[in-house]
């Protein structure tokens, strides 16, 4: 069966139902398994000892959150992360996750250099998530400009910042990354992306898969990823 690619709505409407009582997680417990599945996925894909230093740019959200997580497991795997974190949230769930990247030692800035950039091997994109909408304004704009013009591998979490969640890249305001982390579900705009893409969320419930006719693909053994490149999926 096709891969069903997610609208706004009803990813939003997934989450919620995970969130709830009847769902039964919490956010730092969703976070913590995306933030693993992201580094999980970067490892298939891009290994530590060709690509060890990894910046991740966090922005003020869940999906900086996933990407503060991923900075402590890469850390774990092997890496050398650092963060460009321009906008820490004041909310206790990030305050912990920057501590906890704090003490292994991973730098965190919030200043935009050249060396910021330049002095990496892969950049993960973990700035806005599916409920980004509007224009992008200050300091992301600045950001979004620089990861246009790299020539670096960029990695972009569960949608790619600047995307519209349905329609994509349009007007070409923000950029093609090298790889996707979905994230429970592809969302709608994935269609419009041709690179390498994994699938991250090993936790939805069948009966929440079979309400919502996600028809997700199989992990393999323990991984928390899976590869979903060439899978089959409804199409435009």
């Amino acid at each position: 069966m096709a891969l069903k690619f997610l609208t706004q709505r009803i990813a939003q409407t997934i989450d919620e139902e995970l969130f709830s009582s009847s769902g039964g997680f919490s956010v730092d417990q969703l976070m913590e398994l995306a933030g693993l599945s992201v580094a999980q996925a970067i490892t298939r894909v891009y290994d530590n000892s060709k690509y060890p230093r990894a910046l991740i740019c966090c922005g003020p959200g869940n999906n900086g959150g996933d990407g503060l997580v991923a900075a402590r497991h890469l850390f774990h795997f092997g890496y050398k992360p650092n963060i460009y974190y321009p906008k820490p949230t004041k909310k206790e769930l990030y305050e912990r996750l920057v501590i906890q990247c704090q003490n292994l030692k991973i730098p965190i800035t919030a200043e935009l250099s050249d060396s910021t950039f330049n002095d990496n091997d892969l950049i993960i994109d973990a700035i806005f998530g599916f409920s980004f909408s509007g224009e992008v304004r200050q300091p992301f704009d600045q950001v979004i400009r620089r990861l246009k013009g790299t020539k670096l591998p960029i990695v972009s979490v569960d949608i790619p910042s600047a995307w519209d969640v349905e329609k994509g890249n349009i007007d070409n305001r923000g950029f093609t990354p090298s790889m996707l982390i979905s994230l429970t579900a592809p969302k709608l705009c994935a269609k419009h992306f041709n690179g390498k893409h994994f699938l991250g969320g090993r936790f939805v419930p069948p009966e929440l898969e079979r309400k919502f006719e996600l028809n997700l693909p199989s992990y393999p053994g323990t991984d928390q990823v899976v590869d979903i490149t060439n899978a089959p999926n409804e199409k435009l």
